[in-house]
């Protein structure tokens, strides 16, 4: 099993590699936001759990993701493997995840890190902004803001496993094909390809 987490700040492309990456390796991408909107529709406890506190404006914790990524998880035995796109946001998830990994016998493989500088994030946004019919990525102030959020929060990730030596850094400027070709040739080099 082979499970990647697609890292990076946004606006840096995660969701667009994302997709690429998940038809050409046959890997499951666990979202944690779609996966809650499964769990929600599902009516299942967890998901109960998870639209009791989004209905009172509260954030879903820890345990309540880390338990929809394990029922993912145990769904899914004979997968190829999973790409992580929007967990771990901070080293206590990345921490839980690490340890259900373990349980289930398998373990993050590799941290795909795509650098993008900041003016070119918030570009990317703004022009987002046209299509995605969300008024808030059309503010530069606002993509500021959350990019400082996403440096203070969501950064450390990264330098968790940096210690373990899985983060690689992978320009995230260029083409959309540029920048899968480069994902793929790190993905490939650890698969043995």
């Amino acid at each position: 099993m082979f499970n990647i987490i697609l890292f990076g700040p946004p606006g840096s492309g995660k969701g667009t590699q994302s997709e690429k990456l998940i038809a050409k390796y046959g890997l499951i991408h666990l979202s944690t936001g779609d996966l809650l909107r499964k769990e929600i529709a599902a009516a299942t406890p967890l998901g109960l759990e998870a639209k009791s506190l989004m209905d009172k404006g509260q954030l879903v914790p820890d345990a309540v993701v880390v338990g929809m990524i394990s029922s993912a998880l145990t769904a899914n035995p004979n997968a190829n493997g999973f790409l992580f796109d929007g967990f771990p946001r901070t080293q206590a998830q990345a921490e839980a995840l690490d340890k259900l990994l373990d349980l289930n016998k398998t373990a993050i493989n590799a941290v795909l890190f795509l650098q993008v500088n900041e003016e070119e994030l918030i570009k990317r946004l703004i022009k987002r902004a046209e299509t995605s019919g969300r008024s808030d990525d059309a503010n530069p102030e606002i993509q500021r803001k959350r990019q400082d959020v996403y440096k203070k929060e969501t950064l450390p990730v990264a330098e968790y496993y940096q210690q373990f030596k899985k983060v690689v850094e992978i320009s995230g400027e260029g083409s959309v094909d540029e920048i899968f070709d480069r994902l793929c040739t790190q993905i490939d080099s650890r698969l043995g390809k």
